[in-house]
């Protein structure tokens, strides 16, 4: 990879300590608490007690669906999260909304369901700040057709950094990384071992993404 490429990495829906620890001595660039409806939904408070164990330098991310722009700016100034991930059908007007609500602080992140290069292309002169590609609705666990990213690029699209994400793992995140340079990959199931976060898979999956610079 030219030029000192390093792709941020994103280990998503931690739930226990033990998850922020493993984080702790890895160093993923982001963690993902989720708030959404999900078998690795965390509480406010729940959140708040997990942010604390962080070590500096390393961001929380705020993953919402549909939610309310009120309870996630709310979240960002506690410093319970650190940037706003919408992963449901939120618009271009919910982005401004919590954009405001924050006081233009937050950075947001919003998912994208890649169901052909028009779904990609759609945001490209998005509010959000990075995009999150990713398979369907996500939490699949499966990757989409990474051509749909090839093909935007060929036709010279303005492109807002992206996380890569759907099905990424230890054994595969090496080459997606090389194959389309994302600015971060993130991946939650595929660093879990019977649904729960495995430290040694964290350990390789980061070690994959270094490697790939």
């Amino acid at each position: 990879m030219a030029g000192g490429y390093s792709p941020r990495i994103k280990i998503c829906g931690l739930t226990r300590p033990a998850d922020i620890a493993a984080a702790n001595r890895w160093r993923p660039d982001y963690i993902g608490l989720v708030f959404a409806k999900s078998r690795r939904q965390v509480s406010p408070e729940q959140a708040r007690q997990l942010k604390a164990l962080l070590s500096p330098g390393i961001l929380a991310v705020g993953v919402f669906v549909n939610g309310d722009p009120e309870e996630e700016a709310w979240l960002f100034s506690q410093g319970i999260i650190d940037l706003i991930q919408l992963h449901g059908q939120e618009t271009e007007e919910t982005i401004g909304k919590v954009k405001a609500l924050t006081g233009g602080k937050a950075m947001v992140i919003k998912a994208v369901s890649v169901t052909g290069p028009e779904s990609i292309r759609q945001w490209a002169d998005s509010r959000a700040d990075y995009l999150l590609l990713d398979n369907g609705p996500g939490g699949t666990g499966s990757a989409f057709d990474y051509s749909l990213i090839e093909e935007n690029r060929l036709e010279n699209l303005t492109e807002k950094p992206f996380f890569l994400a759907g099905g990424l793992d230890p054994e595969n995140v090496r080459q997606a990384v090389r194959r389309l340079s994302p600015f971060g990959v993130d991946v939650s199931s595929g660093v879990e071992t019977a649904g729960k976060k495995d430290e040694e898979k964290i350990r390789r999956f980061i070690r994959q993404v270094r490697a790939a610079e």
